[in-house]
């Protein structure tokens, strides 16, 4: 069971080095990786941009589950994206054990997401991740981000809303 999520990572991200740079790093994951996590990634990726602090981050996204390996965000997701002119890039990965070495942040949607994580984060020996709830930002303290895949696109634009204000919380805590 362990040696899944164990597999080596595929994603477009490169090994960093944090101790050779002042790069700081958040990974945002939810169960499959084509909903939650994926929007909360490309808002949070904006937002450094348009605050010009891009460059000072490495941002990804990731799944607690195999259920989307290798599949692009959920359509619906993708249109809430292109209407706040928000853009999104990802495929579908799964959470890896140097996640939890790499990561100075590991940020989840839900209670489910974070028990994975603090279950699989316990096997990895030289953990030093910060595993937190996004909602936990949220100013609004909606504490979880609602999977809106069985959901409408109002689902959607909800989780789109809560990113927003927690990313935006979540970066002025660590500008």
């Amino acid at each position: 069971m362990a040696t899944t999520w164990l597999r080596r990572h595929t994603g477009p991200l490169t090994y960093n080095n944090m101790a050779a740079s002042s790069t700081k790093s958040v990974l945002f994951v939810c169960l499959g990786n084509i909903c939650r996590s994926p929007i909360a990634e490309a808002v949070f990726r904006k937002m450094a941009t348009d605050a010009g602090v891009v460059d000072k981050w490495r941002i990804d996204s990731a799944a607690t589950s195999t259920y989307e390996l290798g599949n692009p965000p959920d359509y619906r997701g993708q249109a809430c994206m292109k209407k706040h002119d928000v853009p999104m890039r990802h495929v579908a990965r799964q959470v890896t054990k140097d996640d939890f070495m790499s990561f100075e942040y590991i940020l989840c949607m839900d209670e489910s997401n974070l028990s994975d994580l603090n279950r699989k984060a316990k096997l990895v020996k030289n953990a030093k991740a910060q595993i937190e709830l996004l909602g936990s930002y949220d100013p609004q303290k909606q504490l979880i981000i609602k999977d809106p895949y069985y959901g409408s696109d109002e689902d959607f634009e909800k989780v789109y809303e809560q990113c927003v204000r927690c990313c935006k919380a979540f970066l002025e805590v660590n500008s």
